[in-house]
């Protein structure tokens, strides 16, 4: 079969999937996502097995230790995904739910009901983790996924989508509800984002340059972001024992995501007291620091940082530092080099803090907090499809609400337009 077949017949079993879930009732979209999670724990052993070859591949390959981290699976991590299936089973189902229903002067009443998008399309990279989460969100709402992981976790991806098929099926779904596109190379790709009328969708997780060739050879919606170029800004004004621990954790706690910091902005009212603490801390933890003039002058150590090291996304141990003068700098420092995605101010001053929120233009806008907070699960959402950077549709992380959209609906009573 050739590879264009291949993918059309594919989505027409995604299609068929969106069918099937559309009659679905509440209860039996939870049901299934319990049992989901039940399944995928009593197979923790056969999945950390197929995840020891994606391993071995990534090693093979040359992966860092940051991306072979994200790709690993365990028993916590599995219990993580099951636990996300299941809190995604306890949150209210958005689907059918009226909203701003209002009456018109003849009679009838207008109002939005929300639905399901369809088919939803997520190419993404490593973390086999998105493939339960995304597959959970997509099902709660309705939604058939059609799935295209990166090659390094093709045997953990592929086990995990034959459990939910598997479960999906003994409650009467088409299979089709999780379809699983495992064909290699970016041909496939290529030829899934041309099927307009099949896919609704197009949700790329993952580099710069993967989230890019999707949108420019998409004939479907994207929704995207490019990349998380995050930002802490230390004002004079913080409590620094506060300013160390969000700092060091916005960078180390898990420094391969999109949320982690990349460039830490300080006031230069506090550098010299707060810098040599926060980069010995970080020196501790292995963390690359490259500094700007000011901040070498005070760490020695730093490496000479340049003006693109500002925009860069490093998913990895290294940190960019700056002393700017002011919030004023720091937030310019932010329009010109962020990427729209999660940006933190630590202060005590209330004025800043109402201001850096107005003013800073991100998907997530956090005061005295970490970046590493801006996720899904974390907002109360259940897991998350994605962080959009976007500005039309859904904005921030993806829960269950931003994969439906509205139609309008009305209630008549004979009206007729004259």
């Amino acid at each position: 079969m050739d590879i264009k077949t291949f993918v059309l017949e594919k989505a027409l079993e995604a299609k068929s999937g969106a069918r099937s879930l559309a009659t679905a009732s509440s209860q039996l979209k939870n049901d299934v996502l319990i049992a989901m999670a039940d399944a995928l724990q009593a197979k923790s052993t056969e999945l950390i097995a197929e995840n020891a070859k994606d391993i071995a591949y990534a090693q093979k390959k040359g992966l860092t230790k940051v991306m072979i981290d994200r790709l690993s699976l365990n028993e916590q991590r599995i219990q993580e995904m099951a636990n996300g299936l299941r809190e995604i089973a306890q949150l209210p189902d958005p689907v059918g739910e009226i909203s701003r229903m209002w009456r018109r002067p003849n009679g009838m009443t207008v109002g939005r009901m929300r639905v399901p998008i369809g088919v939803i399309a997520m190419i993404y990279e490593s973390r086999p983790n998105v493939t339960a989460d995304a597959s959970s969100l997509c099902l709660k709402t309705g939604n058939a996924a059609i799935l295209r992981g990166g090659s390094e976790a093709i045997n953990s991806n592929r086990i995990i989508v034959q459990t939910m098929q598997e479960v999906a099926k003994t409650f009467g779904l088409h299979p089709g509800v999780i379809t699983y596109l495992d064909a290699p190379g970016h041909e496939a790709v290529l030829e899934m984002i041309k099927l307009e009328g099949l896919i609704d969708l197009v949700i790329p997780r993952g580099g710069e340059g993967l989230i890019r060739t999707v949108t420019e050879n998409s004939r479907i919606p994207v929704l995207k972001h490019y990349k998380g170029v995050c930002h802490v800004f230390v004002d004079r004004d913080a409590d620094l024992k506060m300013a160390e621990e969000i700092c060091f954790n916005a960078k180390v706690q898990r420094p391969g995501t999109c949320n982690a910091m990349e460039t830490l902005l300080v006031d230069e009212a506090v550098a010299k007291k707060f810098l040599p603490k926060m980069l010995r801390k970080f020196a501790s933890a292995g963390v690359a620091v490259k500094g700007c003039p000011a901040t070498r002058s005070i760490w020695p150590e730093a490496k000479k940082i340049s003006k693109t090291d500002y925009a860069r996304e490093y998913l990895d141990l290294v940190v960019n530092v700056r002393v700017v003068k002011d919030m004023q700098e720091a937030m310019d420092h932010i329009a010109e080099y962020g990427s729209l995605h999660t940006d933190a101010i630590v202060t005590d001053d209330y004025a800043k803090a109402m201001r850096f929120i107005r003013e800073v233009d991100s998907s997530a806008v956090l005061i005295n907090a970490s970046t590493r907070l801006n996720d899904g699960f974390q907002f109360g959402l259940g897991a998350e499809i994605g962080i959009s950077t976007d500005k039309i549709h859904a904005r921030g992380p993806m829960g269950l609400e931003e994969l439906t959209c509205t139609k309008f609906v009305v209630f008549g009573n004979g009206n007729i337009r004259k």
